[in-house]
């Protein structure tokens, strides 16, 4: 139990202190045949973080041969938003750089950064990246009124279709049926776990999460099936124990 108990601080001041650039791979029968190893990066919860580690994120993922980068909310409190955006538009990918709000960001602000640094906000709507692949996002489950079937309204039957929604609990409150995978951010992991497995402030509380562990970090589901993926994000509120900072590198996979 010492080992144990010695084990978090530990973990706190140097692991968790590094960010993960996590590898994670989906298939799926839908994704094009011309897309398969198609590369995207999703970035989350980036609030708080100094602009040496924002900067050192930029370097790190432009040497890395990206197709699409996405960002899924709490980009950065309201007074550094712009800021941090600039920093971010030198991501460099060859469908461009979208991305929906948190329920921290100033969504108004947000957006106009984006658009003036050459990004491309999804607020319930969504856009035709490839032929066969289809991108939405929605709006923040908190602050505003997220509707997934307006969001993915212009994706066509045949579709694959990626949707951006920073609060998963969302998945358990709307219809996702014709969503083929969910990419969340917004619990932090939990921030401070037992061993990675555990995280009381989800367990014991619906401030987070209605849902408790449920998507704490990694694979989940929707409620009706749907696959999510909910990242850990980059940022924290207040320390991190045994639940790593992380940018994730998604690979899509064709499932013939």
């Amino acid at each position: 139990m010492v080992i144990i108990g010695l084990a978090h601080p530990i973990h706190a001041l140097t692991l968790d202190r590094v960010i993960q650039y996590l590898e994670v791979g989906f298939s799926s029968p839908k994704i094009p045949a011309d897309l398969d190893n198609y590369q995207i990066a999703f970035i989350s919860d980036t609030h708080y973080l100094p602009e040496e580690t924002l900067r050192g994120i930029v370097d790190e993922l432009n040497h890395r041969e990206l197709d699409l980068i996405v960002f899924g909310g709490d980009v950065a409190i309201a007074a550094d938003t712009s800021n941090t955006v600039e920093i971010l538009s030198h991501l460099k990918s060859v469908d461009g750089i979208y991305g929906v709000e948190g329920n921290h960001d100033n969504y108004a602000l947000l957006f106009a950064a984006m658009e003036k640094f050459g990004m491309k906000p999804l607020s319930n709507s969504g856009e035709q990246i490839r032929p066969g692949f289809f991108l939405a996002g929605v709006e923040d489950l908190w602050r505003r009124n997220p509707d997934i079937s307006l969001a993915i309204a212009g994706s066509k039957p045949e579709d694959f279709v990626l949707l951006l929604a920073h609060n998963p609990d969302l998945t358990m409150q709307q219809d996702t049926s014709k969503v083929d995978l969910v990419l969340s951010g917004h619990t932090h992991g939990g921030e401070i776990t037992f061993l990675g497995l555990w995280a009381p402030i989800l367990a014991h509380s619906d401030y987070i999460s209605e849902y408790g562990q449920r998507f704490q970090s990694g694979w989940s589901q929707a409620r009706d099936g749907t696959p999510v993926f909910v990242s850990n994000g980059l940022g924290v509120h207040t320390i991190r124990v045994f639940a790593r900072p992380q940018v994730i590198l998604l690979t899509l996979i064709h499932q013939g």
